[in-house]
């Protein structure tokens, strides 16, 4: 009998996973009734759920189920532990509280975009469930707990959307994925109309008249003054020179030969080698 509540529940798993995206760990909202009828037949959630679905579970609740199962008193006291135990989602009705079935619907809405099982004891719920497509619903019977079989409102859904009909909220989150992997998916400031540049006339100084240009008249002066001769100072060597004669100075090789006259000798044998050397003469 087991094995065949864990075959149902595998194929029922297998159609919410491939036409509604259903994926674990498999989150599971739990109402009261739920929880008081897993206290009555002392059965084990955390252990028992991962062994029937083959596969990682979390236990959820909302803050709307635990202040109802507040009100209700001790008769539900050990329900309440049980609820304490599990994950609390946000809903909407943070100020506000509602009854736990409509704030379970509300968790529920638009195609159930969380993908959350839904486990309650609750009748008119269950009721109010099976009218709404790709919503898995749990129970328990004689003790054991009971993935049930898709709803014909799911069924239906599921063939208008193999027909092309309708468009499921999983492939519409997976044509999502693709365009933004694509890139073909645009942001928001990039989709904002660019400022179109107004009209505008042309550069008021553009319009403006040229002015002549008036010639410096420091300028016109400075070219018409004359350039200085630069005046090139004399050696100092010629100056000498210059002055040497002036005061009477000699080469004293000129008259050497006339105050001594034993150097005469001397003096033409030197005149007579420079002659040689410039020449090339030999003396006769």
């Amino acid at each position: 009998m087991k094995i065949t509540r864990q075959k149902h529940a595998k194929k029922h798993l297998g159609f919410f996973r491939n036409n509604f995206g259903v994926r674990e760990p498999y989150q599971i909202l739990l109402d009261g009734t739920f929880c008081q009828a897993a206290l009555r037949g002392r059965i084990q959630l955390r252990e028992q759920l991962p062994r029937y679905l083959m596969a990682e579970t979390q236990l959820c609740t909302t803050r709307c189920v635990l202040k109802e199962l507040e009100t209700l008193g001790k008769d539900l006291y050990g329900a309440k532990l049980i609820a304490q135990k599990c994950q609390v989602r946000n809903c909407a009705h943070f100020k506000n509280a509602v009854s736990g079935s409509e704030c379970l619907l509300s968790m529920v809405e638009d195609g159930n975009p969380h993908h959350y099982f839904l486990a309650t004891q609750d009748q008119n719920l269950s009721m109010k469930v099976k009218k709404k497509p790709g919503i898995p619903l749990m129970f328990i019977i004689q003790n054991t707990i009971v993935l049930d079989k898709p709803s014909p409102k799911t069924i239906a859904f599921v063939k208008a959307v193999e027909s092309g009909q309708l468009v499921s909220v999983h492939e519409k989150q997976s044509i999502k994925q693709l365009k933004e992997e694509q890139g073909l998916v645009k942001d928001p400031e990039q989709r904002r109309r660019k400022k179109r540049k107004k009209v505008s006339g042309p550069n008021p100084l553009s319009c403006l008249k040229k002015k002549k240009k008036t010639q410096d008249t420091n300028s016109s002066a400075s070219e018409k003054k004359r350039k200085r001769k630069r005046i090139r100072n004399r050696s100092t060597s010629k100056v000498l020179s210059e002055k040497q004669n002036a005061e009477g100075y000699r080469n004293p090789l000129q008259y050497s030969c006339l105050k001594n006259p034993m150097d005469r000798g001397a003096w033409w044998a030197m005149i007579h080698r420079i002659a040689k050397s410039l020449t090339g003469l030999k003396r006769p």
